[in-house]
């Protein structure tokens, strides 16, 4: 854990393989969310840190060995640096939990998830293939598949290691250089994987890692000029100011937003397995994460009991610190406790009322930035908890009495992410699914272990674009026809 905080590598940016001080001079202290404190510093990245990042990955590509090397052996420096990250699992596992707060448990998890993408997209690399398309006498068409280029990507803090594999991974077996900007708040495992990925022996300029604040290094790379697509993950505001900065540049761009996902409970379904499903999907991460499933919606003969089942669930859930090794950790910030906190206050304005919570430990510091779990029930649906993304460990229940206002209750939210159907009858169970708009749909469960072959997505104001799976290398690559005359 200490390599990488001891270094003053940590201060820099990190570009063409080596790490240089950042042009602004200026740096960002990194506040441990499981105390408040200070505890280590990154570089405060700026428009000329861009500058030379972009132009880094441009000449990587164009005139660098990175932009020579075969699909096999892109995949081969992939496969190594997943052996790296396996090799540094208990460091990097210190240093999410350190920078996020959250459990070694899940940090640890988080790493493994990291190794599992390079490992995936790294035997991907080469069978990434065109067709051969029928066409007129004398003729021979082929398609195949080109990097699009230099790939922007601006991950978040929820999971900073996580999502550099989720990200990173495709666009480098497609053959596109990079340059990511992590962010501000959590980034010292980016920082320490682009250290790894040089020893991977990655060329120069194929990797390029430049921290920074969003509004100074994030509005400098969604901006760029010499940018070919961005991939962002994080807010919908600030998705929309992404995806206007791609359109004047015309380019594309993956953008993942968020969600308000439903888990649907009908009366024949394996209840116990659907309540211990229900409320580890709304504390993972403290709530932290665009999946989370913080709408349960109850059909209303089995209510009294669910909810019964679930507030004794609830009021076993513990928050700690990522030494402790509980069900949850703080959130990321005092800002982000403070945001959580009045939107809890407004929701209890407005009539919404506590049916359970969990508790914080006892030995935990004061200064820590912890959230009690709370199960919030017969919420309004049209309500701001119903239908805004708290992304804390909160979780709104409401109950419903037919297949059709189970449906319509899923759908009525501007979010379409991730939704759960659980229903002892098969047929009902297809049927809801299907008619739920999401991008991603479990039955008899929720949640799939990082699911790193699983394409993942959203609808409507959860974004577009595909991440995950095959599928993401195909957002990262550009179709090109070739029409062979041949007489």
């Amino acid at each position: 854990m200490n390599q990488i905080l001891r270094s003053e590598a940590a201060k820099g940016v990190f570009i063409n393989n080596r790490w240089q001080p950042s042009l602004s001079g200026r740096t960002i202290p990194m506040i441990a969310p499981a105390d408040g404190q200070a505890f280590a510093a990154i570089a405060a990245g700026n428009a000329g840190d861009i500058d030379l990042a972009v132009a880094a990955a441009r000449a990587a590509l164009e005139t660098g060995a990175w932009g020579r090397l075969t699909a096999t052996e892109r995949g081969r420096l992939l496969l190594r640096l997943s052996r790296l990250v396996d090799d540094h699992a208990e460091e990097l596992a210190q240093l999410e939990a350190r920078d996020t707060g959250k459990p070694m448990k899940q940090a640890r998890a988080d790493i493994v998830a990291v190794s599992r993408y390079f490992e995936y997209y790294g035997g991907a690399a080469d069978k990434i293939h065109g067709d051969t398309i029928p066409f007129m006498e004398g003729f021979l068409v082929n398609t195949l598949y080109e990097p699009l280029g230099v790939t922007a990507h601006i991950i978040p803090w929820n999971y900073p290691g996580q999502m550099f594999g989720r990200t990173v991974a495709p666009a480098l077996a497609m053959g596109n250089a990079t340059v990511i900007k992590p962010a501000e708040e959590a980034c010292l495992v980016p920082l320490r994987l682009a250290e790894l990925a040089a020893e991977a022996g990655f060329p120069e300029g194929a990797v390029n890692v430049v921290p920074g604040l969003g509004e100074e290094a994030g509005a400098a790379l969604a901006n760029h000029r010499g940018i070919d697509f961005i991939s962002f993950t994080g807010s919908p505001e600030v998705g929309t100011l992404v995806q206007i900065a791609a359109a004047k540049n015309h380019i594309g761009c993956t953008l993942e937003l968020g969600g308000k996902s439903p888990q649907i409970i009908f009366g024949d379904a394996d209840l116990g397995a659907a309540v211990q499903s229900v409320a580890a999907a709304v504390v993972q991460n403290a709530g932290q994460t665009c999946s989370a499933g913080s709408r349960v919606l109850v059909e209303r003969r089995i209510w009294d009991r669910f909810m019964a089942d679930l507030k004794l669930r609830f009021e076993q859930i513990r928050a700690g610190t990522p030494e402790m090794d509980l069900d949850l950790g703080p959130v990321i910030s005092a800002g982000q406790r403070s945001r959580i906190g009045a939107m809890l206050q407004r929701a209890e304005q407005e009539g919404a009322r506590i049916l359970a919570q969990g508790e914080i430990a006892t030995n935990s510091p004061a200064e820590g930035f912890y959230v009690r779990p709370t199960v919030y029930h017969e919420v309004n649906p049209v309500s701001e908890l119903a239908q805004r993304e708290v992304f804390g460990p909160i979780l709104a229940a409401m109950p419903f009495d037919s297949e059709e206002e189970a449906i319509r209750l899923a759908n009525g939210t501007e979010y379409g992410l991730v939704a759960g159907v659980w229903s002892g009858d098969g047929s009902r169970a297809i049927r809801v699914a299907r008619k739920v708009r999401a991008g991603q749909l479990f039955v008899n469960g929720y949640g799939a272990g990082g699911g790193i072959e699983l394409p993942f997505g959203g609808m409507k104001k959860s974004g577009h674009g595909r991440e995950k799976g095959f599928e993401a290398l195909y957002e990262f690559g550009a179709m090109k026809t070739l029409v062979i005359k041949h007489g």
